[in-house]
């Protein structure tokens, strides 16, 4: 996330999330009835990153763990872990210094989990932070169904979706169908922040 200042802010429990990354990856691994091996075909995962992560002793990029969410059929919330939220009468409250943070280790991309009950209604709220000259690469299709709208808080993105390329400024919207490959790249000097809702069609 981006200060006034132009730094960025330290995400919250960044290490215990990386942690419980691996932990929720074996324990769905398990459930699921999987081995290792069969998950490293599944997600093209090589099976010694696999056993890295699981064990909590690598963290892996935004391309790795979005292909090993998909072959288990989660939500990279899923594996990270559900916020702490707090409920109150008929509302929930996730404060944000509880917001879950995934990092990517080799770029610095942040993704910030901001829905106090994930799923809920069936959609999901995220905030991406690219640093200059970032790219998240292609990251891999969702189930048919799946739909994803976007809007720049501040920054240029330029999103890439099976093969076309639109470049947003800060304030433009996007909505797209995700059952398609599709990347999210910063290609200026200064860093980019928006806000994404995904949401699943029953």
């Amino acid at each position: 996330m981006v200060q006034q200042d132009g730094n960025t802010a330290e995400p919250q429990h960044g290490d215990d999330l990386a942690g419980a990354f691996g932990g929720n990856v074996r324990r769905r691994r398990e459930e699921a009835g999987l081995t290792l091996e069969q998950l490293s075909t599944q997600s093209s995962v090589s099976r010694a990153m696999l056993s890295k992560v699981e064990r909590g002793e690598k963290s892996p990029t935004i391309g790795v763990a979005s292909k090993i969410a998909h072959a288990l059929d989660a939500s990279l919330s899923d594996l990270i872990g559900a916020p702490a939220a707090a409920a109150s009468g008929v509302a929930i409250v996730m404060r944000k210094n509880d917001r879950p943070v995934f990092r990517d280790p080799e770029t610095g991309f942040e993704r910030h989990m901001v829905s106090a009950a994930p799923g809920a209604g069936g959609a999901e709220i995220v905030v991406h932070y690219l640093p200059a000259q970032v790219s998240t690469g292609l990251l891999p299709a969702y189930p048919p169904g799946t739909e994803k709208q976007l809007v720049v808080l501040d920054g240029t993105l330029t999103v890439a979706i099976g093969g076309i390329s639109e470049t947003l400024n800060t304030g433009d919207s996007l909505f797209f169908q995700a059952d398609a490959d599709h990347g999210f790249a910063n290609r200026t000097n200064a860093p980019c922040e928006y806000i994404m809702v995904i949401s699943r069609r029953t």
